[in-house]
C-alpha cells in the first residue's frame, strides 16, 4: 500500500484525493491472508443492528508532502455529506497499519458532533471533492464547548466512529506514509447501494465469516482486481446516501 500511495500521489491533480493532496483514497487488492478477521466487525457496538452490512472497504494514506508542497490540513468535514437520518445508521471502522500520532497525521476528531450535526451545517455539494465542509462559525462555536483532538492510536487498533462525526485529515510531517484501512458498516434498514469488489477466489473466505455481517459484494476475476484497483474515484465521489428513502424516518 505504501508503493501504491506513492503512485497515486504522482498522479497530481488526477489522483484520488479530497480537499487537498494530503490523504488519498486507495484500494487494497486483498488476498485471504490480508482480510481483517472478521472485517473489523465490532459486534458489541452493533447489538441493535442484528444483520449489519459491509458496503465499503478501502484505504486512507496520509503522505508526506511532495517537494515544494506546503503541508495542509483538510477542512473539518463530515463524510455524511447529504440529508442523512438523525439516528445512527453507519459506523466507520479504521485499522491503522502504523502507529498514528500528531506528527504523522493522526485524524483530528470532534467528539460528540454526530449527535447534533445536519446538512444545514455543511458547505459544498455531495460528490464534489470538497463536500461536507463544516461552516466556520459552527466550528468556532463547537471549539468553545469541546475542542478537537488528535489521538495516539497504536498499529492494529480498531477505531470506530459515526459516519456523521466531524473530523479532518491532518498533515504528515514524518518521512513515513501513514496507512489506514477503512470499512463502513451500515444498519440493515439503511438502503445504501454500494458494494465491495472482491476477487472470485475469495468467495469461500467471505462466506465463512460467521459474525452476522452481511458483506455486500461484487465478484470479479483476480486479474480485474489487479488491473483496476488503483483506478478508483476520490473518497467524496462515493455516495453514502440511501435509495428509496423512507421520509420522516
Amino acid at each position: 500500500m505504501v508503493q501504491d500511495a506513492l503512485k497515486l500521489q504522482a498522479q497530481g491533480d488526477a489522483g484520488p484525493f479530497d480537499y487537498n493532496k494530503g490523504p488519498t483514497n486507495d484500494q487494497v487488492p486483498f488476498r485471504p491472508i490480508h482480510l481483517p478477521q472478521p472485517f473489523g466487525y465490532p459486534s458489541h457496538h452493533f447489538r441493535a443492528w442484528p444483520k449489519t452490512t459491509l458496503d465499503v472497504m478501502s484505504g486512507n494514506s496520509a503522505l508526506p508532502p511532495a517537494p515544494g508542497v506546503e503541508p495542509q490540513s483538510q477542512p473539518v468535514h463530515t463524510d455524511a455529506d447529504f440529508d442523512h437520518p438523525e439516528s445512527p445508521f453507519a459506523l466507520v471502522v479504521n485499522v491503522p497499519l502504523i502507529d498514528m500520532n500528531i506528527h504523522n497525521g493522526s485524524t483530528e476528531v470532534w467528539l460528540g458532533t454526530h449527535n447534533t450535526t445536519s446538512l444545514a451545517a455543511q458547505e459544498g455539494k455531495q460528490g464534489d471533492r470538497a463536500s461536507g465542509r463544516i461552516a466556520k462559525d459552527l466550528l468556532e462555536e463547537r471549539r468553545q464547548q469541546r475542542p478537537p483532538s488528535q489521538p495516539l492510536v497504536r498499529k492494529g487498533s480498531i477505531v470506530i466512529r459515526d459516519l456523521r462525526l466531524w473530523h479532518a485529515g491532518k498533515p504528515n510531517f514524518s518521512s513515513d506514509i501513514r496507512v489506514m484501512l477503512a470499512m463502513i458498516h451500515f444498519a440493515p434498514w439503511y438502503r445504501n447501494a454500494m458494494k465491495v469488489e472482491f476477487s472470485e477466489d475469495l468467495e469461500a473466505v467471505l462466506d465463512r465469516d460467521g459474525s452476522g455481517l452481511q458483506i455486500q459484494r461484487t465478484l470479479v476475476s483476480a486479474q480485474t482486481i489487479l488491473d483496476e484497483y488503483l483506478n478508483r474515484g476520490y473518497g467524496n465521489s462515493y455516495n453514502f446516501d440511501q435509495e428509496s428513502r423512507l421520509e420522516n424516518f
